[in-house]
Parts: C-alpha cells; sequence; structure tokens
C-alpha cells in the first residue's frame, strides 16, 4: 500500500513531437514482464558479445561519435537549462532527435529545470508529460525539482502527488518530503505545510532535527500551538525529547493567551524536568510577561516569586534587557514604583534599553507609564534619569508621557506645588473659547468630574493595572525621605547603641536620639487640618471666603452656610480644602549634632556586614539584652504615632454639633492611621534574602512567660528534636554552623546576584533636603529634556517654573525660562513681565533685568514705558553711584 496516495501520477494522453519536417509519435511503453533468471544470463552474454563485436569492429569508432555528440548536445542543452531558456532547450531537444539521437532522462530533466527557475507550473508539468510519454523513467533529480517548484507555490496536493508517483517508482521520497515541507514554510504556506507534514510523520517518515526545529517555531509564532504541540508529540516518538527551545516556542504562545497558569504549568514541568529542558532566561521572560499582561487578580506577588526563583538560579543565567523590561513593566502597572525604579537603573545599562520597554507603544506603552508614575508620585530625579537614558538610545518622548493635567500640565510642572492650581498667566484665560475647542459643543470634551456614581474619566489612569499612583508634590516626596532616612538612622542608632556614634557620651546620645525623633515626627500636623466651621469667628469665615474669591457680605449664619457649600465643592472636586497660612519655622542647625548623625552607617545593601551579624559576629552583650527585652518596641509606636495625621482635611465632615464633629475627626485618624500602617506594609521592599529564622526567633522572644514555660517543658520532652536550639543567641549560631542548617554562602540579594553595583552606594547615601532652588533647577533640565526629545510643554508648565523661581527668588534663572517660552511660541501677560522685571531690579539684579528687557524687544514684546524707566533710573543710579563714590 502506498504511503502518501494509492494511485501514481498518471500522465495526460500521447501527444505529437514535432521537429522542422519530422513527426515523432510518444506512447507510453506498456508494463513489461519480469525476465526469468536464465533469459538474464542470455541476456547478458548477448550484450557482451555485442561490445565486444562494436569494439573489433569499424562500427565503434561510430559509437564513439555517437558519444561525443551527445556530449556536446547535453552541454549545451544544460547551459541552456541553467540560463532558464526554455524555448532554447526544446530547441536542442529537436535537433538531438534530428541527429539521430533519442533524448534521455538528463535531456527531459533539463527541460524541467529550466521551467522550475522560471517558476512555470504548467510548462513543467507539460515537459513531465512529454518525458512520461516519451517512455522515459524521470530520474529522480527531477521528481525533486518539481516538488521544490509545488512546495513554492503553495501546491500542496500536487507535491503529494509526485511524492506518490516516486514511491511507485521505488523512489526514497523521505528527502523529497522534507524538501516540500521546507517550500511551503519558507512561503508562508503554514497550514499547508502542517498537512503535509503530519501525515507523512503518519506514514513513517523522520524529519530531520532542523525542520522539526522549524515547524514548532513557525507555528507558535503565528499562534498555532494546536499543530506545534502535535509536532513535538510526533518528536518525541520519533526518539528525540523536547528541549528548553521547544518548551520557550510553546511559552510564547502560551504567554499571550491570558491564562499565566498554563504558562506556569509548562514552567514547573522544566523546572524539574531534566538537565536539557531546565528553564533558561528566555523562559523567565514568557512566564514573567503572561503574569503581566494578564487581566485577572493581582499578579504582582506571583512575578516577585518568579524573580526569587530567578535570583537563586542565578549561577546558571542571569537576565537579559527584555528580563528587566518586562519587571519594569510590571511592577509600573501594579504601582511598586520603587523596585520599577530599580530594575530600570539595570535596563538602562543596556544599549536600546528604553526602545525596548517603550515597545512600539504596544502593551499599555511602559515607557509612558513609567514616566507618567515617577511624576505623580513627585520623583523627578529619577525621572530626569529616565529622560537621559532616552536621549542616549534616541528614544523620542511618547505622547501618552505629554497627557495633560487636570490644570492644563505636562510632567514638566505637574509636580509643582501648588497641584491643583492652574498657572498664572499674567492675562485672563478666555474659557469660554477653551471649552468650545475642547469638544465642549459636540460632546467630545472629557468630563474630570463625572456625575455622582459614575467612574472618573481621568484619562491618565488608562495603562494602569487598578489606578495611576496618587499624585504627590517634589517637596512632599522630599520630606517623605528625609523622614524615612532619619527613620533607620534611629532605628539603627538604637540597634547598635553608644557604639555607633564613635566616641561619644550618654549625653550626647540621648540629644541624638531626640534630634532624631523630632525630625521623623515633622512639624506639628494640626495647623494643616480646616478649622470646623461651626467653631469659626465672623473674621475666620471672612478670611477663608476671601482667600477663595467669593462674597463676604451677609451675617454668620450666611457666612457659615457659604463656608460649608464651598468645601463641599472643593471636596467633591478633589481639591484640597483651605487652611489659613502658617509661616514655617526655620530650622534651628546644630552642627555638632549633625555630625554625631553622620557618624551612624546603615549598612543597607552590603551583604558581608549582614552575614557577620547573622552569625553573631559584630554583635555584644548589651545588644542581645535590648533586642530580647524589646526596647526598640515603644520607639517604634512613637514614631508611628508621628505619621498618623496625613491628609485628614480630606475626611472631615462639618456638622453641625460640636462634639460629633471631635468624634468624627477622631474617628477620621483611626481610619488614617489603619491606612497609613496599610500603605507602609505595602511599601516595604520585596525580599529576595531568606530570614525565616530570624523571624522564627522574633516571634518566640516575644512570648509570654507562661508560654516559655510551656516550651520550655516541650523543648525538654522533645529534646532529641533536630528542630532545637539554645536558648542563648550566640550558642544559638554555632549550632546553625554546626548543623549547616543554614549556608551563609547562600545569604545574597538581588543587587549581588545580579551585579548591580551601584545599589550599595544609592541606598546608603542620605537624602538632600527639598529647596526651591534645587526645585527650579530641577524643572528647568526637565523642560531642556522634554525638549529635546520631541516633547512640547505648555505655556502653564513655563508660567509655574516661572512662579517657582519668583518665589524663591531666582533672577538667575529668569532669562532661561522666558527665553524657553519664547522659543516655543508663548507669550505671557504684561503684569508677569513687569513683576519679574521689578523683582530683579528689588534684589539688585540689575544685568538680570537689563537682559529681560532685551529679550522681550527681540522677540517682539511691547515693554511698557513705566517699567522701561524704571530699569533706566536704575541703571543712571548704578552708574552714577561709583563717579560719586570716587
Amino acid at each position: 500500500m502506498s504511503l502518501l496516495f494509492s494511485h501514481p501520477f498518471v500522465p495526460s494522453a500521447p501527444f505529437l513531437l514535432r521537429h522542422r519536417n519530422t513527426v515523432v509519435y510518444a506512447s507510453v511503453s506498456s508494463p513489461k514482464r519480469k525476465p526469468s533468471p536464465r533469459r538474464k544470463r542470455r541476456q547478458s552474454q548477448e550484450n557482451k558479445e555485442d561490445e565486444n563485436a562494436t569494439l573489433s569492429s569499424p562500427n565503434g569508432a561510430v559509437s564513439a561519435l555517437e558519444k561525443s555528440l551527445r556530449l556536446t548536445f547535453m552541454e549545451e542543452l544544460m547551459q541552456k537549462a541553467r540560463s532558464r531558456d526554455t524555448d532554447g532547450v526544446s530547441d536542442v531537444i529537436y535537433d538531438m532527435i534530428a541527429a539521430g539521437l533519442t533524448p534521455g532522462p538528463r535531456s527531459f530533466h533539463g527541460l524541467v529545470v529550466a521551467h522550475v527557475l522560471n517558476g512555470d507550473v504548467e510548462g513543467a508539468m507539460q515537459a513531465l508529460r512529454r518525458e512520461l510519454g516519451a517512455g522515459v523513467r524521470p530520474l529522480h533529480e527531477t521528481l525533486v525539482s518539481m516538488i521544490r517548484l509545488f512546495g513554492s507555490k503553495g501546491l500542496a496536493t500536487k507535491g503529494l502527488e509526485i511524492l506518490a508517483a516516486m514511491e511507485k517508482l521505488n523512489y526514497d521520497i523521505r528527502q523529497a518530503w522534507i524538501i516540500l515541507v521546507e517550500e511551503l514554510v519558507r512561503n508562508k504556506y503554514l497550514e499547508d505545510a502542517n498537512s503535509v507534514f503530519l501525515k507523512g510523520a503518519k506514514g513513517g517518515l523522520r524529519a530531520t532535527n532542523e525542520l522539526y526545529d522549524l515547524m514548532i517555531e513557525e507555528d507558535c509564532k503565528v499562534g498555532d500551538h494546536s499543530n506545534a504541540l502535535e509536532i513535538a508529540y510526533e518528536m518525541e516518538a520519533a526518539g528525540r525529547m523536547a528541549t528548553t527551545f521547544h518548551f520557550n516556542c510553546l511559552l510564547s504562545v502560551q504567554a499571550s493567551c491570558g491564562i499565566p497558569e498554563i504558562a506556569f504549568a509548562t514552567f514547573e514541568n522544566m523546572e524539574y524536568g531534566e538537565e536539557y529542558m531546565k528553564p533558561d532566561t528566555e523562559t523567565y521572560n514568557w512566564v514573567i510577561q503572561a503574569y503581566t499582561r494578564a487581566e485577572s487578580y493581582d499578579r504582582v506577588q506571583d512575578v516577585a516569586e518568579l524573580l526569587g526563583m530567578m535570583v537563586e538560579d542565578h549561577k546558571r543565567l542571569l537576565p537579559n534587557v527584555k528580563t528587566y523590561a518586562l519587571l519594569v513593566e510590571c511592577f509600573t502597572k501594579y504601582c511598586v514604583v520603587k523596585e520599577a525604579i530599580r530594575h530600570f537603573r539595570a535596563l538602562k545599562n543596556f544599549e536600546g534599553g528604553t526602545i525596548v520597554l517603550h515597545s512600539e507603544g504596544n502593551c499599555g506603552d511602559p515607557l509612558s507609564l513609567y514616566l507618567r508614575a515617577l511624576c505623580r508620585e513627585g520623583r523627578i530625579v529619577e525621572l530626569l534619569e529616565a529622560l537621559e537614558a532616552m536621549a542616549n538610545d534616541n528614544q523620542p518622548i511618547p505622547p501618552r508621557a505629554m497627557i495633560l493635567s487636570r490644570k492644563y500640565r505636562t510632567l514638566v510642572s505637574s509636580w509643582i506645588e501648588p497641584l491643583q492650581e492652574e498657572a498664572e498667566l499674567g492675562y485672563e484665560i478666555d474659557y469660554i473659547a477653551r471649552y468650545i475647542q475642547e469638544g465642549g459643543l459636540t460632546g467630545e470634551r472629557k468630563r474630570w468630574v463625572p456625575r455622582r456614581g459614575k467612574t472618573p474619566l481621568d484619562p491618565d489612569a488608562t495603562g494602569f493595572i487598578y489606578s495611576n499612583p496618587m499624585e504627590t508634590s517634589f517637596k512632599q516626596r522630599c520630606l517623605e525621605e528625609w523622614k524615612l532616612h532619619h527613620r533607620k538612622l534611629l532605628k539603627t542608632l538604637q540597634n547598635e547603641g553608644l557604639a555607633a556614634l564613635g566616641d561619644a557620651s550618654e549625653s550626647d546620645f540621648m540629644r541624638v536620639v531626640e534630634r532624631l525623633k523630632k525630625i521623623v515626627k515633622g512639624p506639628d500636623q494640626n495647623v494643616l487640618k480646616p478649622k470646623a466651621a461651626s467653631k469659626m469667628i465672623v473674621s475666620e469665615l471672612k478670611e477663608e471666603l476671601e482667600a477663595q474669591g467669593l462674597p463676604t457680605d451677609g451675617t454668620r449664619n450666611v457666612l457659615y452656610q457659604r463656608v460649608q457649600k464651598a468645601r463641599r465643592i472643593n471636596r467633591s472636586r478633589g481639591r484640597p480644602l483651605w487652611v489659613p497660612p502658617v509661616e514655617e519655622e526655620e530650622e534651628e542647625v546644630d552642627e555638632e549634632l549633625d555630625k554625631l548623625i553622620s557618624c551612624i552607617k546603615l549598612e543597607e545593601g552590603n551583604t558581608e556586614f549582614w552575614k557577620r551579624r547573622f552569625l553573631g559576629e559584630g554583635l555584644n552583650v548589651d545588644q542581645v539584652k535590648s533586642i530580647d527585652e524589646g526596647e526598640s518596641e515603644p520607639a517604634d509606636d512613637e514614631l508611628d504615632e508621628g505619621d498618623v495625621v496625613e491628609d485628614t482635611a480630606k475626611d472631615i465632615e462639618d456638622d453641625e454639633g460640636d462634639e460629633e464633629e471631635e468624634v468624627e475627626q477622631t474617628e477620621s485618624q483611626e481610619g488614617d492611621r489603619i491606612i497609613k500602617d496599610k500603605e507602609v506594609e505595602a511599601k516595604k521592599p520585596l525580599q529576595m534574602i531568606g530570614v525565616q529564622l530570624l523571624k522564627d526567633s522574633d516571634q518566640t522572644t516575644s512570648r509570654s512567660k507562661k508560654s516559655r514555660r510551656r516550651s520550655s517543658r516541650v523543648s525538654v520532652e522533645d529534646d532529641a528534636d533536630d528542630d532545637w536550639f539554645p536558648e542563648d543567641i550566640f550558642e544559638a549560631f554555632q549550632e546553625l554552623r554546626n548543623r549547616k542548617v543554614f549556608d551563609v554562602e547562600d545569604m545574597y540579594t538581588i543587587a549581588d546576584a545580579w551585579g548591580w553595583t551601584w545599589e550599595r552606594e544609592l541606598k546608603n547615601k542620605p537624602p538632600r533636603r527639598w529647596s526651591q532652588e534645587w526645585e527650579v533647577e530641577l524643572a528647568i533640565q526637565v523642560m531642556q529634556k522634554v525638549i529635546e526629545l520631541g516633547g512640547t510643554p505648555t505655556v502653564g508648565d513655563c508660567a509655574m517654573i516661572l512662579r517657582a523661581a519668583i518665589k524663591a527668588p531666582m533672577p538667575s534663572a529668569f532669562l532661561k525660562i522666558l527665553q524657553k517660552t519664547h522659543s516655543l511660541g508663548y507669550v505671557f501677560g504684561s503684569p508677569l513681565y513687569d513683576e519679574v522685571i521689578s523683582l530683579c531690579l528689588d534684589l539688585g539684579e540689575l544685568d538680570a533685568a537689563i537682559a529681560i528687557v532685551a529679550d522681550l524687544e527681540t522677540t517682539g514684546i511691547t515693554v511698557p514705558d513705566q517699567t522701561l524707566d524704571r530699569v533706566i533710573s536704575a541703571r543712571q543710579t548704578d552708574g552714577s553711584s561709583p563717579s560719586s563714590t570716587s
């Protein structure tokens, strides 16, 4: 029975071969009988006799002449065939017939090859029919060339017919079958290639390793998981087991199906399989991608577990640029911004890392989401690092990153306080014209504050899994980082004791502790809470209304109702409630205390230090006692009390009764404290080091005396248990070393495993205190980078940066900001220019004022005569003062 088809290749009816005046009739030869052995011997003997007779007779010269003539014709025929001249090959064949030579299989092979090289399917078929009609048996090469032609044209059925004909002619069809499949795949006829491949594989044909790999890879590229898996099963049935490459191909399909559990099941098979199927970096990339881009449940913890497994296997594999890009995408989408920053710092060390992260704007545009997350959380130093990395990779800033905030500000200035106020441009804004321009009349304008019960239409939330990060100013972020750093210093000081300060006395130790507690607690937050309207006097009510531009006439009851309504409107629109301005008290600088505080060393990221500490080296008896007695617990409570009041103004409900207000304020404070505790827990970095033994020891030390007696009795009864450890911490560490329960070499962080040499330095670097001058410098740098990367700041951005420079004040920055603003085609109102020039004159910066006036004149902006008179008089005064002194 035939392997592929039961019927042979049937030629068409006999046809005429015409050459000049000669007519040759071709017919199909009838099948010959099988000769008997006796007849075979007789024929061979006759052939030998004829040969000897030919060589001995004068006809031998004729035979030699015929061979020479045939060779000449064949050389010309093959030359024509290589040049794809089908007509020339036919003419040579006609000439051979005219010369009395019968065309053989190689002559017809040249004719078929000429048609094949031209891609002429019908011509090649006619040539093959002509050969069969002449009674010539086609060569194996002829049929293979036909199969190559059919494969390139996607004619799988005709290719199978040729294979069936080859099988009838007792040719080996394996190589031809492989060529047919390869040609179908190469010319994008994958469905036919799968059909031909599986039909041959189930018929007993074995493909090459390269063909197995090609079929599985191509099927997975187009998402055909079913055929790829079936081919993998056929490959294993043929004796070749699936390797990491084949599993990665299957994972590439599973990662995009939206069900990451399928990809993780494949990953587990690889993890616990043989050595040749162990997961590599690409495997982890596919599984991380499956979890990151899944649209169900919270997947960040699953990614963290995968990350831990990858770090544990760091001696065998290391991450690549795609790994870091996927991790940044995952942590950004789930708003774990600190972890996203850590992995982005590793990503930017790869050439083109930001291009990979951008991914041409697909998958939610991770690069834009990362930039927006940094902007909304007020991490401007990291934002500037990201923009510089983009400039190095020639990656333009995406439009999604330049999205406008509610106050028409981009990432250039939306982190500068006040966050919820529109910039003052020096002229009145035509709100009606802007409303019409935004599509208010056609219904295309997006509503930031929709009807009650509807989801806010914040376009900046698109792409994040749950919601975009909470908006925080740069000033507030600096304050939080400052407090967090000093909290770490305080905990280190309490753990290390007096030795952390060097040769300081106990009184110095207490002074440093009090100073650190004061910094951690921060300024008194109660003044930032709005006073209950029912407790405010008339002057206070009028002050709040006047500050918001509301009428101040009427009785106290009218003023009270007006304040209540204003607060409700602000709360519904997400605006902060108005509080009376408070002058910030300048903190007293004590250089002696600052020097002592600088002596405290944070050993974050110093793995060698923590290895020694884990083994008990460097611990003294006083530290052990302080840890056992839990002396640091009250301090932690004191620190937490300092952070209880945050954004409580948003939760205040002004009711008529004073008692109800007090109760609700206390309840809101308790609720804020619970929320704050949860935020602190959520902001803890992912742990990449095994410290479960230490956690267990902490749990045992916090038990009561009664539970300790019970545990001691149990330990006495189960003295032979392997989990028993001495109560003394030094003896316990010694016991750990003796039993080899925990190898010190297994203590490493992700920074140690993946070579993040910058991590330790950044962790121990003290944060810089916020200042208005630093904020303005960063804003100017961000604006320059954004313009360099193809972005366009708004006029509101320029105005906010200029206002921040005025508040500082920074006359040296005025000219830079104005020049950038004018180069973008924006113009401020005349009052704003007058304010800037007047401020320069008041500060004695005459050169800055003159430079600003010159820039305005160059730009074509009219400077009022009064302003020019002030600048000229100031210059004359400045010029006359040196002469008078001389």
